[in-house]
């Protein structure tokens, strides 16, 4: 009867203006969550992985009688805001449709070579926390400080303060990250705000390291405020935004060993590569976080020009990025190199015949 082998790729492009010069380079423009025209590119490199997954489609089943099992297939829209898996599975991804054994996709990765692929035992990317705070204050004129509470000062001293979370509270083998990304306050040289308004991003693998730094979080920020003077109605909001959360990737370590043994047979050892973990986040994670407790793995797939990297290595000069408009993946190598991989992967999982 064989097993039920889930492979999802996601869909959607973001707001970036392509800038790579190729002659299929995208012209498309889209309307933002603000009602603005935008252009618009995949410059994560999901064009890459919607071409894999068609590629594999099409070449399991022209060797259908060579596997058994069920095959499920997935186009996922919403990965890069981080709510597309959350709402698939809340319709029924696993209900309406065969309840998968095993779910499996893949990632291109802006600094690894077009025909190798990459894998990790265990976490492979972090949670992903987005996280505001609002730090207030009695604002006045900027001559007269003495009869203001700052709030700019206020933040600047945060900003410093929440370092030390990493660096002094968590346990200094659990990786952690606290970027303040933003910071917005004032209008004019001479004018104390009433507020400053403080982005960050949160990455962390485990949910015990998550929650003890956004409990850090809250705690520093509301100590210093105290110790500004500030009243009780002044003290500064902490909004977490549990919609945007992204868990972290845990790539089962049994069936992540079986695929990289797979893909070496196949590939050559050579290239097959075992990768460190990264803070990025992706929530095809979230396949594996239901009740049903479904092995998950996400591999990495190589996109660039052997020769880039090679000159990369050499001379320093970093390759563009993931969401990079320069971003291009070496599209023949990569992509036949991900199809033979989702292939042999499908055909190990599912079972052969």
């Amino acid at each position: 009867s064989g097993s039920t082998v889930l492979i999802r790729t996601d869909l959607d492009a973001l707001p970036v203006k392509e800038q790579t010069g190729l002659p299929y380079a995208s012209q498309a423009r889209a309307v933002d969550d603000k009602g603005n025209e935008v252009d618009v590119m995949h410059a994560c490199g999901h064009d890459v992985h919607m071409s894999v997954l068609i590629g594999t489609a099409r070449l399991l089943s022209a060797l259908k009688d060579r596997w058994q099992g069920t095959l499920v297939m997935i186009g996922q829209p919403a990965e890069e805001k981080g709510s597309g898996a959350r709402a698939m599975l809340k319709d029924g991804l696993f209900t309406r449709f065969p309840r998968p054994d095993y779910c499996i996709a893949l990632h291109d990765k802006a600094d690894l070579e077009a025909g190798t692929v990459g894998y990790i035992e265990g976490y492979a990317l972090g949670n992903v926390d987005s996280l505001d705070i609002t730090i207030r204050g009695i604002g006045g004129h900027g001559a007269w400080p003495h009869k203001t509470k700052d709030p700019i000062v206020l933040a600047a001293e945060t900003v410093l303060a929440l370092q030390t979370i990493v660096s002094r509270e968590i346990p200094p083998g659990e990786p952690a990250v606290v970027t303040v990304g933003s910071i917005h306050g004032g209008t004019k040289h001479n004018i104390i705000p009433d507020e400053v308004l403080l982005q960050l991003t949160l990455r962390s693998y485990t949910d015990e390291v998550r929650q003890q730094t956004i409990a850090a979080i809250k705690r520093i920020t509301r100590g210093l405020a105290e110790a500004a003077g500030l009243p009780e109605d002044h003290m500064p909001i902490v909004t977490l935004r549990e919609q945007e959360f992204t868990p972290s990737t845990y790539n089962d370590p049994a069936l992540t060993r079986r695929l990289a043994a797979v893909f070496k047979n196949w590939f050559s050892e050579a290239n097959v590569r075992p990768m460190k973990p990264v803070m990025g986040g992706e929530d095809f994670s979230e396949y594996g976080r239901t009740k049903d407790k479904i092995p998950i793995c996400l591999f990495w797939l190589g996109a660039v020009k052997p020769e880039r990297v090679a000159e990369s290595e050499k001379t320093g000069k970093p390759l563009p990025s993931l969401h990079s408009s320069q971003f291009a993946p070496d599209p023949e190598p990569t992509i036949k190199t991900g199809v033979m991989a989702m292939t042999v992967a499908v055909l190990e999982l599912a079972g052969r015949k």
